[in-house]
């Protein structure tokens, strides 16, 4: 498990402002410096740059960057828009930290204050004659710059916020969130077990869910007071004041219990980072708006099942490391089969009298029932029994309700019966 300050990072250089605010500070520093270093350096002499060539430059630079930043503003929050309406608003936040937007309008703002800081160096006289030869190579390479930036953002635009990118975002981060919970599923800690002694109930203080667990913290708070920390709660759980986080064994003290609350992180939306459940939640979201009667769209249902067939397949190949790299902090777990009330309940629900998705269900669920080696495959038979019994309840035809029979029957061995 990797440790807070290192998630902290990850948070703060998925955040858009980071990377405008560190791009608008390089081209302040190259201004500031050109004028610095012009103001001590040698004259370039035989070099004629003309009669405020660089600053019809800088002035030409300034006002176009001023519109594609705002193009490019305004398309990405149509994108946004257009995902949280089509798709679900779970995948949003995938969007908003798409590296790749991020890095374009950043260099675009970046070019943008650049110009403006190289207008107003030189209308102060702040770089000299002798700077301005800096000034002018460093708008080249801007320039260079936004036009590779430029060719990139307009290809990217091209499918980004499209369902099909959508639904790539959506399962590459389901399918990396729920591999890192296979492999540490306990997040470094040591299984669950029933406290041996007296404990200490230590209850949250704000209503919202929880994000993150820090467990490096945890270990720290029971290896310093010699406690025994029981979680109540895994990432992804709601949680309203009072209730409890996690029982402490060894009598803490007010010190001991503030560090172990402060450890268990409660905001208002999830994330992706260790809830592994979030993902399939997200991508049942989008199954279940596209049958939505407005929408009506069986085929993005369909595309959905198979990502949730490769996301949770995936995962059972992943060896389970068995070292506690977190001493004294026992961690529950996120069962398979909450994993598949959450995918599959809501597209068995939804689509329940469209016998096309109950068939590409119930070959989705044989799949990973192949895939799942022992017991790990009774949930799923039960989660195809119930879509079974979903299905031939809605369904009136005798030929889609034996196709739905049929499908199930390879997994459950034999018809299933409507309710």
């Amino acid at each position: 498990m990797e440790r807070t300050w290192v998630m902290a990072l990850r948070r703060l250089s998925r955040r858009m402002w980071g990377r405008l605010t560190l791009q608008s500070l390089a081209a302040v520093a190259f201004v500031i410096v050109a004028g610095a270093v012009g103001q001590r350096a040698p004259e370039l002499a035989g070099i004629d740059l003309g009669q405020d060539s660089v600053t019809t430059i800088l002035s030409v630079l300034a006002s176009s960057m001023l519109a594609v930043t705002t193009f490019s503003l305004t398309a990405l929050i149509s994108a946004y828009s257009s995902a949280a309406r089509a798709a679900t608003p779970r995948a949003t936040r995938l969007l908003i930290e798409d590296p790749t937007s991020q890095n374009a309008l950043a260099g675009f703002l970046g070019a943008f204050v650049f110009a403006i800081a190289g207008i107003v160096a030189l209308a102060s006289g702040y770089v000299a004659e002798r700077g301005k030869m800096l000034v002018f190579i460093g708008s080249l390479l801007v320039i260079a710059w936004v036009v590779v930036t430029l060719v990139r953002w307009i290809e990217h635009l091209t499918r980004f916020g499209r369902m099909a990118d959508i639904l790539d975002r959506v399962e590459d981060a389901a399918a990396d969130t729920l591999r890192a919970h296979a492999r540490r599923p306990h997040l470094g800690g040591e299984p669950p077990s029933d406290p041996a002694g007296p404990v200490v109930a230590v209850g949250a203080e704000r209503t919202g869910f929880l994000t993150v667990v820090a467990m490096d913290r945890l270990a720290a708070a029971a290896k310093e007071h010699g406690l025994r920390i029981h979680a109540r709660v895994v990432p992804g759980d709601d949680v309203r004041p009072g209730d409890t986080l996690a029982l402490v064994e060894g009598g803490p003290g007010e010190a001991a219990r503030t560090a172990v609350r402060d450890a268990f992180l409660v905001e208002r939306h999830r994330t992706y980072e260790q809830d592994p459940r979030l993902g399939v939640v997200a991508l049942a979201e989008i199954a279940s708006r596209a049958l939505s009667p407005s929408t009506n769209d069986q085929g993005t249902a369909i595309e959905v099942l198979g990502a949730l067939q490769r996301v949770l397949a995936d995962v059972q190949g992943v060896p389970e490391e068995r070292e506690v790299s977190h001493p004294g902090v026992h961690m529950a777990r996120v069962e398979l089969s909450d994993l598949l009330v959450d995918g599959f309940r809501p597209i068995a629900r939804d689509g329940a009298g469209v016998v096309e998705v109950g068939v590409r269900l119930q070959h989705a669920l044989a799949g990973l029932a192949h895939a799942a080696p022992g017991e790990k495959a009774e949930p799923i038979r039960a989660m195809a029994e119930e879509a079974a019994r979903r299905s031939l309840s809605a369904l009136t035809d005798p030929v889609d309700r034996d196709a739905i029979a049929e499908a199930a029957a390879a997994l459950l061995g034999g018809p299933p019966q409507a309710s």
